[in-house]
């Protein structure tokens, strides 16, 4: 099976062809959110270099966020439009479920272990989620949420026993390391290289779902409203109260 992975939750704009789990190509690249601009030339190259096209596509995996808004709609659009001009069914999977895959490419295809990722979203507020595998297999414990960074650790800690190991990625290790090393005496931190996002994981996420057929199934993930839309809800507020 061939699948086109598109990743654009982040600072990273990422696309992958895989036939099954073998990578034939991988291109992720931080842009600097200028999906807009670098998504289809970067689609383009992909099919390129593995001398395929979309006709010979049969799943696509996408981003559904958390991450950045513009970000999102870029990459669903364009999954959107692929599904409806050929029919190519379509697994939408969170962010939050993409990192928590990087641990296969950290130590194996089959890891077994609790896995926690988590995204930094300021002002000491968090995305994250948490997820079990066994043998290569993930189970999701802690459905993909915001909360301040407190909160979300107390969350995790009903949902866990204090003496596992649980394994921390994604951004939000580095600004909320140092709690989370009090809360959980045993944690792990992965190497900076596996707290990115990556097309290629995604996809290995996106084969354990069941894929949508109808592109209006296919929407984002928001956990918390964008800027312009609380902005412009904190001026209405003002105008209230005066």
């Amino acid at each position: 099976m061939k699948i086109l992975s598109i990743d654009t939750a982040s600072d990273v704009c990422g696309i992958s062809i895989l036939d099954d789990k073998k990578s034939l190509c991988n291109l992720d690249e931080n842009t600097g959110r200028t999906h807009s601009e670098n998504l289809m030339p970067m689609i383009k190259n992909a099919f390129k270099n593995t001398n395929l096209s979309l006709e010979n596509i049969d799943l696509i995996v996408c981003d559904i966020g958390p991450g950045s808004f513009t970000g999102i709609r870029i990459g669903i659009s364009t999954a959107k439009a692929f599904m409806d001009s050929l029919n190519i069914p379509c697994s939408a999977v969170s962010s939050l479920e993409s990192l928590c895959y990087n641990v296969k490419l950290a130590y194996s295809d089959n890891y077994s272990g609790t896995v926690c990722s988590i995204l930094d979203c300021k002002n000491s507020n968090c995305y994250f989620a948490l997820y079990q595998f066994n043998n290569g297999f993930c189970e999701c414990i802690i459905e993909p949420s915001s909360d301040n960074i407190d909160k979300a650790l107390e969350i995790i800690q009903n949902k866990t026993d204090k003496n596992i190991n649980i394994v921390f990625v994604g951004d939000g290790i580095y600004t909320y390391m140092d709690i989370i090393k009090k809360c959980f005496s045993n944690s792990v931190f992965l190497d900076e290289k596996y707290n990115i996002l990556n097309s290629y994981s995604l996809a290995l996420a996106g084969l354990e779902h069941k894929p949508y057929t109808n592109s209006l199934d296919v929407l984002p993930l928001y956990l918390k409203k964008p800027q312009a839309q609380r902005q412009l809800e904190d001026k209405l507020q003002l105008r209230k109260d005066k």
